[in-house]
């Protein structure tokens, strides 16, 4: 079966080296925080103002004014630190954060990132920090589902999307598959209920294979 959202956000942190400083984007991405072992030392980000927030809160753990960027009540973690909006976003663009973890509506064969506007009636564009931190990270990790509700894939060879970035994507991380985004072209990393073949004839995008 495809990995479901929590699945894949495990399978996203497994990446995420130890001692890295990291943003997760809205939605989604926050769910990487809940499998983010305190012990390895990842430093998480939020563009609201905080360095060191911890996984999702819950229960009693639940205080209105400790958020994330989505508004998602958070806990934190000891030496958790807080800081205006203007200094988090020189953060963001300065080059400090190592990673992070962005959803979209689509990747291009080149790394390219759509996430902000589909252009749908009725639709509100909202950008957010997301241009920030997709040419301020070192590497762009991109959370989403192969294919939209219609089907269609999103990963593509040249998005149809207003950008947020481009040439930023390091790699797309899928329910179906893991991919890196390389100068040689799109590699399978990882597949999980799909061969290669299947992946070749249902994207337009060409595959490199080094499935494990």
């Amino acid at each position: 079966m495809p990995l479901n959202p929590d699945q894949l956000a495990a399978r996203v942190a497994q990446d995420i080296e130890p001692g890295s400083f990291v943003n997760l984007g809205i939605g989604q991405p926050t769910k990487v925080a809940d499998h983010l072992p305190a012990e390895i030392g990842v430093v998480l980000h939020t563009e609201n103002g905080m360095l060191g927030m911890g996984p999702a809160a819950v229960g009693d753990e639940v205080d209105p004014e400790l958020t994330n960027a989505g508004k998602v009540p958070v806990t934190e973690l000891p030496g958790a630190a807080y800081f205006h909006h203007a200094d988090s976003f020189a953060m963001m663009r300065g080059g400090h954060l190592d990673v992070c973890v962005l959803g979209a509506f689509q990747v291009s064969a080149s790394g390219d990132l759509a996430n902000w506007d589909t252009g749908a009636p009725g639709s509100i564009p909202a950008v957010g920090g997301a241009m920030d931190l997709a040419i301020g990270a070192k590497r762009v990790y991109v959370m989403m589902t192969l294919f939209a509700k219609n089907g269609s894939p999103k990963l593509v060879p040249t998005c149809t999307y207003p950008l947020t970035g481009v040439g930023c994507v390091s790699r797309v991380y899928t329910d179906h598959a893991v991919f890196e985004i390389t100068p040689d072209g799109v590699r399978v990393l990882e597949s999980f209920d799909t061969s290669v073949e299947e992946l070749r004839a249902r994207l337009e995008v060409p595959l490199v294979v080094d499935v494990r």
